[in-house]
């Protein structure tokens, strides 16, 4: 008995150590696994991942990003690229990172308030004034540090804001333990003091959990609609569409849901902000990820608006599509090759069928691998058709009209797997400032030379901004490596959609 009583005196004991304030850093969980343990191989990591990233410009003000939390080699560039919207001289006075437990449930907040972050960068420092005072005032803040011991949602968050602001902004790391909707608008509502313009929110969290690809990118979609929607109702009504639609593998549409909500209860009824996706991908995109069970990933902005009615319509633009709208997509690039492949001839399509996306004027182009080594990309960046139809002519140019191949065979047509990529409409733009890295292609036009590049070209190879036009210039458009200097440039965006054969 007295061996018993003194184990639950040390147990209470050491709770009691991540309940008072001493003065008790939190030591690192998530390096060496979610991201490198060395300081020299982090920093060339995060480096990379910054100079591969969708490059926002920084025109508008962010209030707040969200951001994923996976392992940098699946995530982190979509991580970058939410913290990339703000620029890198940016004075925040703070940070806040708010992420949903993984490790307990309690109903409210644990604020680390007892030391700072440390990570292989050094040491992040925590705003304790503001987390003592959260914690006295607040009691939905009352609980425990120790909910923060060993969740990585947070940590993983830190090596990148250390690495990116030249200036060192205090941190003030939340986590969220329930999800009572009521105690979520609470702890909202205790955090508005500090919801101001000189502080920064991040919101930390994954998307969709171990669907197929494709199911993953409908999903994510319905779910990130639901969050630019800036209404608690309308996002949480997305999530019950998602779980109520028996996808296989699904377990949530947003791990840190909870999280969105208490972003979403501060901002709700704010006409002066706006929403905007900023870069999207999954873990079926990683070279170590798989294409069954993958985990989604969000980069999104809750931008100020500027009062500028164009500015502002611009910050909000995005076109996606619903999980049945890609299937449908990928079955009209699959069975026009194959038709033609066996039966020499194009296929029909039932109009009726066709969604309004479909429909819609966009510039496309379908692109043809096997293992994945290119095997044709023909397409069109300017449309008058119904996207259907563009996606229809350019699977069958790609596979049998591609000048750089020889037309597809049976054999390879069992092999091939299908990237279709959707245009959005040109912009002719006389700064090449202008082209964002990740988010926009490049069409080159001179005399009757002219050639283009696909958003994801430059991602894929690194390319700066100058050699992306450079090789568009010299390898598209045979105008030389300088030829785009004194030529026409426009840019658009892309959609990639990846063919799910499983």
């Amino acid at each position: 008995m007295r061996i018993l009583a003194t184990s639950l005196i040390s147990i209470i004991c050491i709770m009691n150590i991540y309940s008072q304030n001493k003065t008790t850093d939190r030591q690192p969980v998530a390096a060496g696994k979610f991201y490198s343990a060395n300081k020299e191989s982090l920093v060339k990591d995060i480096s990379n991942l910054f100079a591969s990233c969708t490059k926002t410009p920084g025109s508008q003000k962010v209030r707040a990003i969200i951001s994923p939390h996976a392992g940098y080699v699946f995530s982190g560039r979509i991580a970058a690229s939410a913290i990339s919207t703000t620029p890198e001289n940016a004075k925040f006075s703070n940070i806040f990172i708010i992420g949903s437990s993984h490790i307990m449930a309690f109903d409210g907040a644990s604020v680390w308030h007892t030391g700072d972050f440390i990570t292989p960068l050094g040491r992040a420092v925590v705003n304790r004034e503001i987390a003592n005072k959260l914690r006295n005032e607040n009691k939905v803040f009352d609980y425990p540090t120790n909910a923060h011991i060993q969740e990585h949602s947070l940590e993983v968050q830190i090596p990148l804001i250390q690495y990116y602001y030249t200036s060192s902004p205090k941190i003030v790391p939340i986590i969220v333990g329930t999800t009572n909707s009521n105690t979520l608008k609470m702890i909202a509502e205790a955090l508005r003091p500090w919801f101001t313009p000189e502080n920064l929110f991040i919101i930390s969290s994954d998307f969709s959990h171990y669907p197929s690809y494709n199911d993953a990118v409908s999903v994510d979609n319905l779910t990130s609609e639901g969050l630019i929607s800036g209404d608690p109702k309308t996002f949480l009504n997305a999530l019950k569409k998602n779980s109520s639609s028996n996808i296989r593998g699904l377990v949530t549409s947003m791990c840190g849901w909870t999280s969105g909500l208490v972003i979403l209860n501060l901002v709700a009824e704010n006409e002066n902000l706006v929403f905007k996706k900023i870069a999207y991908c999954n873990s079926g995109d990683s070279s170590f990820g798989g294409k069954d069970e993958v985990v989604g990933y969000h980069a999104i902005a809750i931008f100020e608006k500027t009062g500028n009615p164009d500015v502002d319509e611009k910050a909000s633009e995005s076109f996606t599509f619903t999980r049945d709208e890609v299937e449908q997509l990928f079955s009209i690039s699959r069975n026009s090759i194959k038709t033609m492949l066996y039966e020499n001839k194009g296929i029909s399509i039932d109009e009726a069928k066709m969604t309004k996306a479909l429909k819609e004027p966009l510039g496309a182009f379908v692109t043809l691998k096997i293992d994945g080594v290119l095997r044709g990309c023909i397409g069109r960046f300017i449309s008058s058709d119904p996207l259907y139809e563009i996606v229809k002519a350019s699977a069958v140019s790609s596979a049998f009209e591609d000048p750089r191949f020889p037309a597809l065979t049976r054999q390879e047509f069992e092999k091939i797997d299908i990237e279709i990529t959707v245009l959005g409409p040109l912009r002719k733009i006389n700064n090449i400032k202008d082209i964002v890295l990740g988010k926009h292609g490049i069409y080159i036009k001179k005399d009757l030379r002219s050639g283009t590049m696909l958003p994801q070209v430059a991602t894929e190879y690194g390319w700066t901004v100058e050699e992306f036009l450079g090789h568009t210039s010299r390898d598209k458009a045979g105008l030389g490596w300088d030829g785009w200097k004194n030529a026409e440039i426009f840019i658009y965006e892309g959609l990639v959609l990846e063919e799910n054969r499983n």
